[in-house]
């Protein structure tokens, strides 16, 4: 672990920097909609607004930095999101807001793109592993630091604005100053959905839930604490609490993963992040047992993206991993754009109101533990010893570091392999 922090430090303070500024500007941004009086759904549209882009910058970044290169790409695209964040109280208006977005998850997409593949170049075949897991800690803790951050200033002016943007400028000057060389860069041609589809039903509906899932947490859960009469503070303690669950239980329950018919604990998992949102809807005026709704959906929904990702690659062979993490990825990406646009119509005020916003995710983590109870009567379970390794990922990462974390569970495999044949060799 020292290793990777001594050989790529630079690179994973660069990225935490970048999630804090992210974390920041969309909790800041459904604090001040609701000062300026946007409705639910001008505010779903400008939330959803970041995943089209992203889901456009995953697919286009790779051409672009084949043409200029990493630095160049890099450079340029965190500049853009710099300008974004100052420009957003300049310009108060919901459809402003909404194109920002699109150019922020644009670039913020091409940037984790560059940064995922610097990172895996950085590492050793033995350190990669570690290199994964501190990139995706270095993630979370981003995003729930961003959160503190909403008390330095008052989210009706400029200072919170100013503070992202200066964050995203300095967050790529250690990286572009220290890293070198730059890697080459390849990636594999993802896999047709229809084909996907037909090898893993239950992947494929899982992401799509599941992007629904996480786009509300990561985009409408201060929309909804605006709405909901939250204070700052609790608002930012709110949003804290979805990821501090992800990063408490992501490893225990991939532990289970491997233990276990990968169908059932989907099945459990979903249905107990069901019951936490049930809690939210239900008890959301208790800020204790909303909190506690909270961490129950984070900490589970968001370890279901690394279960749904073993489970499809246990009826694949090694080489179609990587090409099938790049169609579900796409999958996940279309969820995460309708999931803002339906949960902001539940929660206008002449609908379902503020609980819609727990409505609607309890809807699909039901309808995903459903679907897995269904998939479980439809074809037999692999058996335990026969499973792979579970790659520990966030939906909040590239199809490029979840193409990485799919090989590091091929190695994982054919290791256990190798250990188990030796035996019988001697």
């Amino acid at each position: 672990m020292l290793q990777v922090l001594s050989s790529a430090w630079a690179l994973l303070l660069g990225m935490m920097l970048l999630m804090v500024g992210n974390g920041l500007q969309g909790t800041l941004l459904g604090v001040r909609g609701e000062i300026e009086g946007f409705s639910t759904l001008q505010m779903s549209i400008v939330m959803s607004s970041y995943f089209v882009g992203f889901l456009g910058g995953s697919r286009l970044a790779p051409d672009m930095i084949r043409r200029v290169g990493h630095v160049r790409v890099f450079a340029a695209l965190a500049s853009f999101i710099s300008a974004v964040m100052i420009l957003y109280p300049t310009f108060t208006n919901p459809f402003a807001w909404a194109l920002g977005r699109v150019i922020i998850g644009f670039c913020f997409s091409g940037v984790y793109v560059t940064a995922e593949s610097w990172l895996n170049n950085s590492a050793t075949n033995e350190t990669r592993g570690q290199a994964l897991s501190l990139y995706m800690i270095v993630q979370m803790v981003g995003i729930v630091s961003a959160q503190a951050l909403m008390l330095v200033g008052d989210p009706a002016g400029f200072v919170t604005f100013v503070i992202a943007s200066v964050l995203i400028s300095v967050s790529f000057a250690p990286i572009l100053l220290s890293i070198s060389p730059t890697p080459a860069f390849d990636t594999t041609k993802p896999m047709t959905l229809r084909e996907l589809l037909k090898i893993s039903p239950l992947g494929c509906v899982g992401m799509f839930l599941l992007g629904g899932v996480f786009a509300s947490q990561f985009g409408m859960s201060a929309v909804y604490g605006a709405r909901a009469g939250l204070s700052v503070a609790q608002i930012s303690t709110f949003v804290a609490t979805f990821y501090i669950g992800a990063m408490l239980l992501q490893y225990p329950l991939g532990w289970l993963s491997d233990r276990m018919d990968r169908r059932l604990l989907i099945l459990a998992v979903s249905g107990c992040a069901g019951i936490g949102a049930c809690i939210g809807m239900l008890f959301g005026a208790d800020f204790t047992l909303l909190l506690l709704g909270a961490f129950l959906i984070g900490g589970l929904s968001n370890p279901l993206y690394s279960l749904l990702l073993a489970h499809t690659n246990d009826y694949l062979e090694h080489e179609d991993m990587a090409a099938a993490s790049g169609g579900l990825v796409f999958i996940n990406g279309l969820g995460a754009i309708a999931g803002p646009l339906i949960i902001g119509w539940l929660m206008d005020d002449g609908v379902f109101g503020p609980p819609g916003f727990f409505m609607f995710m309890a809807g699909l983590l039901f309808a995903l533990a459903a679907y897995a109870a269904y998939r479980s009567t439809r074809r037999p379970a692999v058996p335990i010893e026969e499973t792979g390794s579970i790659a520990p990922m966030y939906p909040s990462s590239t199809y490029v570091a979840v193409e990485y974390a799919q090989e590091l569970a091929i190695e994982a495999d054919l290791e256990d392999e190798q250990v188990t044949e030796t035996p019988q060799a001697g």
